[in-house]
C-alpha cells in the first residue's frame, strides 16, 4: 500500500477545511439553493457572522414582565399621578447607559459644535445648558452658576440644566459620532488619521475632508461617497468602481443588512426606565421573584447592611428638608449637591444612580392615567411619526438641512404608498388624483399634487380625554414630559422607581439630568449559558445536481 506523504495529507486537509469554512461563511439559500455572497449568483450579500453588542457606554438589560408601579410606596403626600396605575407590563430587551450623562460628555458635544460650525454661534448657544437653574432668591449658589458645567472639579458630575429637547438632540448627535467612529476605525470609510493626521504624520492629501458632518441616515441612503481601505466589496455583477475608491474591486457603503451600524441612541421610555431601575433580575430564579423591591437595592432601608459599608447611605438625596449631606466629619451621602456619576453601588443590572443624584428625563408624554390605556408590550405615550422628505422619488434621495441631517415631515401614511402615489406625492389610500403623466421632472414629481393634511402623525392624544384642556382644568399638555428617579434635592419618597413627575419639554432644572438608551434587535434572551434550550437541527445542504 502506497503511503500518502505527510505534507500532501496536510495540504489536502487545509483544502477541505478552507472549502468547508468558505461554504459556511457564504451560506446558501434554503429556498432557492443560490449561494450567498458570490458574484456569479448575483452578489446577494448576507452577514452570517453578525454578533450584536451595545454601543459605547451602554449595558445590556434583558427584558421581561413586571408590574408597572408595583414598587409604589403608600405614604402621606402622595397623590394620583405621582405613581402609575399598577399594571402587568412586558418590556423588550434593550441597552441603557451605565451612568448619567456627565458635564464632560456634554462639553464634548459643545466642543464638536464649535469646531464643526465655528461661525454658527446660535447653534452653540442653543445647546449650552441653562446654568441659571442654580439661582435661588434666598441662596448663595452663584459659584455653581459660573463653575458647575465647565470647571474640572465637576467634570464627572451629571449635567443639569438641560431640557428634554436638548437631551434628544444630544442622543441624535451621539448616534452619528459613534457610527462614524465605527466606520472610520474599521476602514469602511477614510480613517480619522488620514483625514486629520495623527501622531507625527499629516493628513493624506488624497483624502479630502468631508464638506458636511457624517449622518447615519444620509450615509445609509447612499448619499455619502467615502470608501476606506477596507470598504465593503460590492459583489453585484453590474457594480462599477466608485470615484472615491482606493481599491481595485468595486466597493459600496455599509448597509443596514450588514449589521455593523448601531441603532439610534435615544431617551428610555418610562416603562424601560422603571424596569431597569428596579433591577429585579437579581432576585429572580426560574421566573420566581424571591423578594420585591421598593428601591433599586434590596431591603426597606436607605443605608447599607453589608459589614464593610454598614450604615453608609446608598444614594444621594436629602434626608430631611434641611439635611443634604449629614454632619461634618461623618458625611452620610457625601454630596451637598450632585455627586460623580459613578458614585454608590450599581443595581443588579450594573446601572449607577438609578435613585438619587439627579432625576432623569424619559421619553414619555405625561398623563396621570397613562397606564390605564397603553399597550401591555413596550407601553409608551408620545408617538409622533415622521418621514424623511424625499428630494427625488425616482432615486430615493432625501432632502438635507443646513447641518446635513434629513429633513423630517409629519407622517401622512398609515400604510405603504403605491408606486403611483409615491411618484405623485399623495398619501396612501387618499383617493386623490395623481399628478399629470407629462410631469417627468424629478423635482416636479417630488411636489405633492394635492394639499396634504396631517391626519396620522401625532398619536400623543390617543384615547386621551384630557387633551385640549390645558389651562382650563389641567397644566398637562402634549409637551409635558416625565422625569423619574429622585435627586440630591429630593427626599427619599421620590427614590422609588415607580414615582413620577413632569416638566415642560423646553424647561430645565438643577436636579434633572438624563441617560440614553438603545433598542436591542434580535432575540430577547441575552445569554443562553447554563440554560435549557431546545435542540434545533442544522439547515440541510442544497445540491442542484440532485435535480
Amino acid at each position: 500500500m502506497k503511503r500518502i506523504p505527510l505534507y500532501s495529507f496536510s495540504f489536502l486537509m487545509i483544502i477541505i477545511l478552507f472549502t468547508s469554512c468558505s461554504s459556511k461563511k457564504n451560506g446558501t439559500s434554503d429556498k432557492t439553493g443560490m449561494a450567498y455572497n458570490k458574484k456569479e449568483y448575483g452578489g446577494f450579500q448576507v452577514n452570517n457572522k453578525f454578533k450584536r453588542g451595545p454601543g459605547a457606554g451602554l449595558v445590556e438589560i434583558e427584558g421581561g414582565v413586571f408590574v408597572m408601579s408595583g414598587s409604589a410606596i403608600e405614604a402621606p403626600g402622595q397623590e394620583l399621578g405621582n405613581y402609575n396605575q399598577k399594571r402587568e407590563t412586558t418590556v423588550s430587551s434593550f441597552y441603557m447607559d451605565e451612568t448619567e450623562v456627565s458635564n464632560t460628555n456634554w462639553l464634548e458635544y459643545l466642543d464638536w459644535i464649535r469646531r464643526t460650525y465655528p461661525n454658527d454661534h446660535e447653534y452653540y448657544y442653543d445647546e449650552i445648558p441653562d446654568t441659571l437653574v442654580w439661582r435661588r432668591p434666598l441662596s448663595y449658589n452663584e459659584p455653581y452658576v459660573d463653575n458647575y458645567l465647565r470647571h474640572p472639579a465637576y467634570q464627572d458630575y451629571p449635567v443639569v440644566g438641560v431640557t428634554w429637547e436638548q437631551a434628544n438632540r444630544y442622543c441624535a448627535w451621539r448616534t452619528d459620532r459613534v457610527n462614524e467612529l465605527l466606520l472610520r476605525d474599521r476602514g469602511y470609510m477614510t480613517s480619522f488619521k488620514d483625514l486629520n493626521g495623527g501622531g507625527r504624520g499629516a493628513a493624506i492629501a488624497s483624502s479630502p475632508k468631508p464638506t458636511e458632518p457624517f449622518n447615519t441616515d444620509i450615509y445609509l441612503n447612499g448619499q455619502i461617497d467615502d470608501k476606506g481601505k477596507k470598504a465593503m466589496k460590492d459583489l453585484s455583477p453590474s457594480a462599477t468602481q466608485s470615484t472615491n475608491n482606493t481599491r481595485n474591486a468595486p466597493t459600496r457603503n455599509v448597509r443596514l443588512e450588514d449589521g455593523i451600524l448601531k441603532q439610534p441612541y435615544r431617551l428610555p421610555t418610562e416603562a424601560e426606565w422603571e424596569y431597569a431601575a428596579l433591577g429585579l433580575i437579581g432576585n429572580t430564579q426560574y421566573e420566581n421573584i424571591n423578594t420585591n423591591k421598593i428601591y433599586p437595592w434590596n431591603g426597606l432601608g436607605l443605608s447599607s447592611a453589608k459589614k464593610k459599608t454598614r450604615g453608609m447611605i446608598l444614594a444621594n438625596f436629602k434626608r430631611t428638608k434641611g439635611d443634604y449631606m449629614g454632619v461634618g466629619g461623618a458625611l452620610n451621602d457625601k454630596g451637598g449637591i450632585t455627586a460623580p456619576v459613578r458614585s454608590y453601588t450599581p443595581n443588579d443590572f450594573g446601572l449607577y444612580n438609578m435613585a438619587g443624584n439627579v432625576n432623569e428625563w424619559v421619553a414619555d408624554v405625561y398623563r396621570p392615567t397613562t397606564f390605564e390605556a397603553v399597550d401591555p408590550l413596550n407601553p409608551y405615550r408620545g408617538n409622533f411619526y415622521q418621514d424623511k422628505k424625499t428630494m427625488d422619488p425616482i432615486t430615493g434621495k432625501i432632502a438635507k438641512d443646513k447641518y446635513g441631517k434629513p429633513v423630517l415631515l409629519p407622517a401622512v401614511n398609515a400604510k405603504k404608498q403605491t408606486w403611483a402615489e409615491r411618484q405623485a406625492g399623495i398619501p396612501a389610500g387618499s383617493g386623490a388624483a395623481p399628478a399629470p403623466a407629462a410631469a417627468t421632472d424629478s423635482a416636479a414629481k417630488a411636489t405633492p399634487a394635492v394639499a396634504i393634511s396631517n391626519t396620522y402623525a401625532d398619536q400623543r392624544g390617543y384615547r386621551d380625554r384630557e387633551n385640549g384642556l390645558y389651562g382650563e382644568t389641567t397644566l398637562v399638555n402634549n409637551k409635558s414630559r416625565v422625569y423619574k428617579g429622585g435627586s440630591w434635592n429630593d427626599q427619599a419618597i421620590w427614590l422609588n422607581p415607580a414615582a413620577r413627575r413632569f416638566l415642560q419639554q423646553d424647561e430645565s432644572s438643577a436636579d434633572i439630568g438624563f441617560r440614553c438608551a438603545m433598542t436591542m434587535l434580535g432575540a430577547s434572551e441575552i445569554s443562553t449559558a447554563g440554560k435549557r434550550e431546545f435542540k434545533v437541527k442544522p439547515q440541510k445542504k442544497f445540491s442542484s445536481s440532485k435535480f
